[in-house]
């Protein structure tokens, strides 16, 4: 067995002439990063907690993890395929401009069967067929970054893409309020956004055709699409495991709104005006960290320090979060998890792409990563309802408190930017 060099750098293979120049990729890439933000993030932050609060009434906390912890794990088996297909595709339009596309019209035509849904399982039903959509469009997004952005700017657009995160929910949040909550018209309005703003994105991109040999889809090749070795590319899974640790704290958004109606006692007429206000505060935390880390990390060259930083930083948003006797109070804990849940996605991209085993199947290797975002919304859901029975929303919130500092220790296995080769350190290697 012997060691070769690893792969050419992500991001620098693009022949000259066929990238998409910086000035029209970022505002694409953050369009299309926006629209799936707001077709996915907008109904686990409010209108499925609305629809499902008029069908099961007292039964809401349960009908919710049901349903959001069944779209998690369709997620969670649906994005490996989205960035396989991805890497695969032939298609002139381009592999990754084809799936943003297909993606996003799918999902809207999806969200706007949600608006008619009448029964918990047809949410059930139709929010899990979303999830698997919308993970064709999300695969594409990021595997595209991997494309085109050289490794030097890595840190300034994940930290630009961090923002748009956050934007995504308040914009999707503020759309749905113009409308009666509860309504059709907030469906529709969040789909025809959505799909609008992919459209104007792939307007903007160019994607060369791939004509990279690729080898034969067996069974052997399909069961690959949701493994890597961990023991092979190491780097790869502690960056994995930091990320999975560190959303798993950010899983505690899709239960404010029924946070805020359980405790507090607010009306779901008045509850999505609340929830507009604690998203906003979180953009503001979430935008403006992610961009100064994201520049930062750029100009320092260094990633771990941030991460050390995000953890706790989020950990202690939940603690007081648990700890709310006030929606004021409410406020503050929103505006701490948003700084460390900006500081976090601000250099969190940019790392994992640093460490993928391949440059050729950067979709893949990008969508098993983004299992560690789908797995804690579906964990979560699932273990919600224990946690609430056994000490209510403080044992909830504490508990994911306890993963984020977690995911913080984690990071110092992951090598520094420039440091991959360092003693004592887990570095992306290749063997043949």
């Amino acid at each position: 067995m012997t060691m070769t060099p690893a792969p050419p750098a992500v991001g620098s293979k693009a022949p000259d002439g066929q990238a998409t120049p910086l000035r029209r990729f970022v505002p694409a890439l953050l369009a299309t990063q926006l629209g799936f933000c707001i077709a996915v993030f907008t109904p686990l932050q409010l209108l499925l907690a609305l629809r499902l609060d008029e069908m099961a009434g007292d039964g809401a906390n349960k009908a919710f993890g049901l349903v959001t912890g069944i779209g998690a794990l369709c997620a969670l088996l649906s994005n490996p395929i989205a960035g396989r297909a991805s890497d695969r595709t032939r298609a002139r339009f381009g592999r990754r401009r084809s799936w943003m596309l297909t993606g996003s019209l799918a999902l809207a035509l999806v969200l706007t069967a949600l608006s008619a849904t009448t029964a918990v399982w047809q949410v059930a039903l139709l929010w899990s067929l979303a999830q698997v959509v919308g993970n064709f469009q999300f695969a594409a997004n990021n595997a595209i970054l991997a494309d085109q952005i050289p490794p030097a700017r890595r840190g300034g657009v994940s930290g630009l893409v961090g923002a748009v995160a956050a934007i995504g929910p308040l914009a999707g949040i503020g759309l749905a309020n113009a409308f009666p909550a509860g309504g059709s018209l907030q469906w529709l309005s969040v789909a025809i956004a959505s799909a609008g703003l992919t459209v104007l994105a792939v307007l903007l991109l160019r994607d060369p055709r791939s004509t990279a040999p690729k080898p034969p889809l067996n069974l052997r090749t399909l069961l690959g699409t949701f493994w890597f070795n961990p023991w092979r590319h190491p780097a790869f899974g502690w960056a994995w495991l930091v990320r999975f640790l560190i959303m798993a704290t950010h899983a505690a958004v899709g239960y404010t709104t029924l946070f805020l109606m359980q405790r507090f006692d607010i009306s779901k007429g008045d509850v999505g005006s609340v929830v507009l206000g604690i998203s906003a505060v979180t953009l503001v935390s979430v935008a403006a960290v992610s961009v100064i880390a994201g520049y930062l990390s750029d100009r320092l060259q260094r990633q771990l320090p941030f991460v050390v930083f995000a953890g706790p930083t989020a950990a202690l948003g939940l603690v007081l979060m648990a700890a709310a006797d006030s929606i004021g109070a409410v406020y503050v804990a929103s505006a701490v998890l948003g700084v460390g849940t900006g500081t976090f996605l601000a250099v969190d991209l940019a790392l994992c792409v640093r460490v993928l085993p391949s440059a050729e199947d950067a979709g893949k290797d990008l969508a098993i990563i983004n299992i560690a975002n789908s797995l804690p919304q579906s964990l979560v859901p699932f273990a919600a309802p224990a946690l609430l029975a056994i000490g209510g929303y403080p044992a909830l919130f504490l508990t994911l408190a306890a993963l984020g500092l977690l995911g913080a220790a984690a990071i110092l296995r992951v090598p520094e930017i420039g440091r991959e080769a360092a003693p004592g350190r887990a570095a992306p290697i290749t063997r043949t």
